[in-house]
């Protein structure tokens, strides 16, 4: 029996077939030998029992931060206020979907708490509308401005992802009320939200699933070497090839040698910042590969297409045509 994975807790794997029936199921032990790897989301086959998963089927996508597999669509969720939109944040999640190739839309929310709301709207469109992301204004605390997209996520597998505090949960509350999802605010020391969801789940709605996540603050492009960066943002990279250099990494502050830099007139600022942000995280990710490789270098030899250890001097035995020329000149000294 096929069927797809709606929420893990510690070792258990809770998953629904076609008919929604839902079972309880742990992991055959050769699944984890073979260390094959089961999110929320992959579609699995059960045993016959319906105790155990005995394989994972194939993945439409996948991403590693959060684990979810096999979604149509990710909600870049977002605050206007409280917090207040961070520009390079919103880019980076952007540029990480764009990475692995997943479609997203940006949703903005708490617009009850925008003064002036139509000149914010109108800079975020003028943004991410040119790069072709859709983008909704909402009030998910006063559920205002919902349905153009409850219409757009309809018949779809949606995830969310954004900052903790920005109201993923208080969303999927507004979407469906009888889901009663816990809910936090913003903390008054670090302005930054407080964690509420706690694992991934799939919640099934009327016409369409959502896979909640948890927040999470900590992606880093340190992952990808910097000559690929450019290529995560579609603003720049019409620039990039008419630089001086073909090497260049588009942080040279000099005109005549960088062409995105002498386009920055033509681009937004954050879309710009965002990407030495992420060029930076990049180099220092070459940097390390580059330690570890020498590291790797010193206590490995190649021999042909063979690798193998070195044996390190302290414990390397003296040959004995050494150990010979060592006593011959003991016995000319003498």
């Amino acid at each position: 029996m096929q069927a797809q994975v709606y929420k893990i807790h510690s070792d258990f794997y809770y998953v629904k077939n076609s008919k929604h029936d839902e079972f309880v199921c742990k992991l055959r032990e050769v699944l984890k030998k073979q260390k094959i790897d089961i999110v929320v989301g992959d579609f699995v086959e059960l045993s016959i029992d319906k105790n155990f998963i005995v394989s994972r089927l194939d993945r439409k996508n996948f991403l590693l931060r959060p684990k979810v597999a096999n979604i149509d669509l990710m909600l870049v969720v977002c605050s206007i206020k409280e917090p207040d939109l961070d520009y390079i944040q919103l880019n980076r999640y952007l540029t990480y979907l764009k990475y692995c190739n997943v479609d997203c839309a940006v949703v903005l929310n708490k617009e009850d708490l925008e003064e002036n709301l139509e000149k914010i709207k109108k800079e975020i469109k003028d943004i991410y509308e040119r790069l072709n992301y859709k983008t909704f204004f909402i009030s998910a605390k006063n559920k205002l401005d919902l349905q153009d997209l409850k219409e757009f996520i309809k018949d779809k597998t949606i995830a969310l992802c954004g900052l903790s505090g920005v109201g993923k949960s208080m969303l999927l509350n507004s979407l469906n009320p009888d889901i009663n999802l816990k809910t936090g605010g913003v903390s008054s020391k670090t302005q930054r939200g407080c964690h509420t969801t706690r694992h991934c789940e799939i919640i099934e709605f009327g016409n369409f699933k959502i896979i909640d996540t948890p927040g999470f603050s900590n992606l880093k492009f340190d992952f990808l070497l910097p000559d690929k960066v450019i290529d995560l943002f579609d603003d720049l990279k019409i620039y990039s090839n008419e630089c001086k250099y073909s090497d260049c990494l588009h942080n040279v502050n000099q005109k005549g040698i960088c062409c995105v830099y002498d386009n920055l007139d033509k681009i937004e600022i954050s879309r710009y910042e965002s990407y030495l942000a992420f060029l930076a995280e990049a180099i220092e990710y070459r940097e390390l590969i580059s330690k570890r490789s020498i590291k790797e270098e010193t206590f490995n030899k190649k021999t042909g297409h063979r690798i193998s250890l070195k044996i390190s001097k302290r414990k390397r035995m003296v040959s004995r045509n050494t150990q010979k020329q060592k006593i011959k000149e003991e016995d000319n000294e003498i």
